[in-house]
């Protein structure tokens, strides 16, 4: 797809409404019909208290900051890169098994850098959420977070999904969407809870992310790519401008 396919889409997903109701879905507790994934994948530890300059939890944050953090064997993100993260619109390029991709639309609602208390400890908490648009194959949101326990040192990578499939026209796109979705998302999530944890081991050790990303992305992807897919150093570029 090229950039005028890009900014023709996102123009056309600029003004599209979000495809459910939030104000009557319980991210922590979803009703019967919805799917939760809650999924935590731990980073290299730092000492206890705030979050050290160019240590795990500020790698991983920058890390996080575009959607290209994660598989883009899987899942890749087009989107303004002059947009501040609150608000942006994403045109998703959803990939199955290499073969079928489709487009859907998605918009970051939530972004957040707070101190959480959670049974009995805090956490220094980054992250973002995005909800689907009209026209995306699910409904739902999901919440990219990076961790750091201030007790302990802790710092984790999580993901906080609730999604149900959305109504699919298509026939086609339906059925392949019926079979396929379990498997893929559990690859997707696999596969990006090994990048952000690889990535940020190696960033640590180059103090660098960007170069960090360059050298290894390529080869952390559950899928092969060709070797002239501009993703890996779209993800440098970004890592390094966080």
């Amino acid at each position: 797809m090229n950039g005028r396919d890009v900014e023709r889409r996102l123009a056309a997903l600029a003004g599209a409404p979000v495809n459910y109701d939030p104000a009557t879905l319980d991210l922590e507790h979803p009703p019967d019909g919805w799917h939760l994934d809650d999924r935590c994948q731990p980073l290299p530890a730092e000492p206890p208290g705030d979050p050290v300059p160019e240590g795990s939890w500020e790698m991983a944050r920058r890390l996080l900051q575009g959607y290209e953090f994660a598989d883009p064997s899987i899942v890749r993100a087009h989107y303004d890169r002059d947009a501040p993260l609150q608000g942006r619109t994403m045109l998703l390029e959803l990939r199955a098994l290499n073969l079928v991709s489709i487009h859907v639309g998605v918009r970051v609602v939530h972004v957040y850098d707070e101190v959480r208390w959670l049974d009995g400890r805090d956490a220094r908490v980054f992250g973002w959420a995005y909800r689907t648009l009209t026209g995306h194959v699910e409904m739902g949101q999901m919440d990219w977070q990076v961790w750091k326990w201030l007790g302990t040192g802790e710092v984790q990578f999580r993901v906080h999904a609730v999604s149900r499939p959305a109504a699919i026209a298509n026939p086609i796109i339906r059925l392949a969407f019926r079979l396929l979705r379990e498997h893929e998302r559990a690859v997707f999530l696999a596969s990006t809870e090994t990048r952000m944890r690889s990535l940020t081991e190696l960033a640590l050790e180059r103090g660098e992310v960007g170069d960090a990303v360059r050298d290894a992305s390529r080869q952390l992807t559950a899928r092969r790519l060709s070797p002239g897919d501009p993703s890996h150093e779209r993800l440098a570029r970004q890592a390094d401008a966080g």
